[in-house]
């Protein structure tokens, strides 16, 4: 049995465990049906067989073609119907899968962290990284309504209310992956795109689902109502289990412990895949693959023959699964809630994920080969922001590269541009990958020097080393404690809070808050 593939696709929302389950014969035809996007189109790619899987699951309460759901489904569950929700990506998770074998990793990104958000002109430029989809959906429908649109939907097609959908879903998507990879500072291979109802609908097909409290709990707006310990819930149950942010027994219950929550339900799928049950079952697997065909999409670069492929040659070491730490609670310019983050530290927490497999650098040891020296880096400032070249001087400097000059351009520029000189290719790719541009080579520039020329299309939120006066819940990126990695299932005095990274094992039923 492929593990390992079918650990990723638990993730995947289990419909390549589907396909792995039916066959290869069966396998060949699972996309038939299924939405696909070219929203990941020309975005930068790992390297080294490496892949990095965005998960992305949608707060709509609509199918994927924009359409109402059944009266019996809002009932099941607990969430409104299709007036409520929106496009808000409720849930981000990156799953990565290392080229060369070892261990799956995947890490939460906390929903409600403010940061910049991709694709903003006209339109909000920093929010919670959730909406960065919504946002971008309804300015999409927007420039429809006004026929500015530069989609490829056409002026007859703007009036198909499938079309416009379709237009605004890929609108979305594009602008959260962006998002998310300037966030993180990491390529996105590809991408899956799950709603609720999907979520619901794979419960179904896999209950009773085994889960784990450390205390009595209860929600009267998700509809949570458990006891602590080990016991088996229904799939409406299990909607109620993801989605409680809320505790009448513990006011310190947050919207991290939710995540975790999201966490411990992948555990036991997980699990399930491990010692058989619903999931060996033929008919199951088929069910599983027609809920993806309704409810899901993903990139149309995403090769799913090749994933199980080179799954089949992963390991079965456990699944690691961490949630990104946040430095504190606040409120934006309009009041809202949000988590304030340390950008510097996410980024490296998540390269060091990616790269080692740890949530710390990978120990020193013996080297084969001498390291490359450390490029140069100069900034020059062509925005109207002041100060921005100086601040990523600083940012970059340590991150590897040398510290350059910080100018200002005699003119504002509207593109921003990454060039480098002989021998200075690795670290300004390096560079592009986190600032989602691509770098060009010029004779101009100095060898092993990495110039970066900042254009008014910069998003300088996360860079500036000063936060808005008129917006308390910017982040930051000098981090104000280490991060401690704290066990999600931890209780009592060591039980985890919002500015720990926490670790899960999907190695069995965990228990959580």
């Amino acid at each position: 049995m492929l593990i390992a593939a079918r650990v990723a696709m638990a993730m995947a929302a289990a419909f390549v465990v589907a396909a792995t389950g039916i066959g290869w014969a069966g396998y060949r035809n699972i996309s038939g049906g299924i939405t696909t996007s070219q929203a990941l189109a020309g975005g930068p790619a790992s390297v080294g067989g490496d892949q990095n899987i965005l998960i992305m699951g949608l707060d709509s309460r609509l199918d994927q073609h924009g359409r109402a759901l059944p009266e019996d489904i809002y009932q099941a569950l607990h969430a409104g119907d299709e007036t409520v929700g929106g496009y808000n990506a409720n849930v981000l998770i990156v799953l990565h899968v290392p080229g060369g074998g070892g261990a799956v990793t995947a890490f939460s990104i906390p929903r409600d962290d403010y940061v910049d958000l991709a694709g903003c002109a006209g339109g909000p430029c920093q929010g919670k990284i959730k909406q960065g989809y919504g946002f971008a959906y309804q300015r999409a429908l927007d420039a429809l309504d006004t026929g500015t649109s530069h989609s490829s939907t056409t002026s007859a097609g703007a009036d198909d209310p499938m079309a416009r959908e379709q237009a605004a879903r890929e609108a979305g998507r594009k602008a959260e992956i962006s998002t998310v990879r300037h966030l993180l500072g990491i390529p996105i291979d590809h991408f899956i795109e799950v709603t609720l109802v999907a979520f619901f609908q794979i419960a179904q097909v896999v209950q009773p689902i085994t889960v784990c409290l450390n205390n009595d709990t209860s929600d009267p707006y998700s509809g949570a109502d458990f006891h602590h310990g080990v016991q088996q819930i229904d799939a409406a149950q299990a909607m109620a289990f993801v989605r409680q942010r809320r505790d009448v027994n513990d006011e310190l219950f947050t919207d991290l412990d939710r995540t975790r929550r999201q966490q411990a339900f992948i555990a036991s799928l997980v699990s399930a895949l491990r010692h058989g049950g619903a999931l060996s079952s033929p008919s199951a697997l088929r069910n599983l693959l027609d809920v993806a065909r309704q409810n899901i999409a993903v990139d149309a670069g995403f090769d799913l023959a090749g994933f199980v492929q080179h799954a089949s040659t992963l390991t079965d070491s456990p699944l690691s699964l961490y949630t990104l730490p946040i430095t504190g609670f606040g409120q934006n310019s309009a009041g809202e809630d949000v988590n304030i983050i340390d950008v510097s530290t996410i980024r490296s927490i998540v390269h060091n994920l990616v790269v080692t497999g740890s949530p710390t650098a990978a120990s020193s040891g013996a080297q084969t080969t001498a390291p490359a020296p450390p490029a140069v880096l100069n900034v020059i400032n062509a925005s109207n922001h002041t100060g921005l070249a100086t601040s990523l001087e600083h940012t970059f400097a340590s991150r590897g590269f040398l510290e350059g000059t910080a100018t200002s351009a005699d003119n504002i520029a509207t593109a921003t541009l990454l060039e480098y000189g002989a021998g200075a290719h690795d670290p300004a790719q390096a560079l592009g990958d986190q600032l989602d541009l691509t770098p060009t080579t010029s004779d101009s520039i100095a060898p092993n020097t990495v110039q970066l020329t900042i254009g008014t299309d910069f998003t300088a939120l996360n860079y500036l080393s000063e936060s808005p006066t008129t917006d308390a819940a910017s982040s930051t990126t000098s981090p104000t404690a280490p991060v401690t990695t704290v066990a999600a299932t931890a209780t009592g005095t060591y039980a985890p809070v919002p500015t720990d990274l926490t670790r899960m094992n999907a190695v069995a039923v965990p228990c959580v808050k």
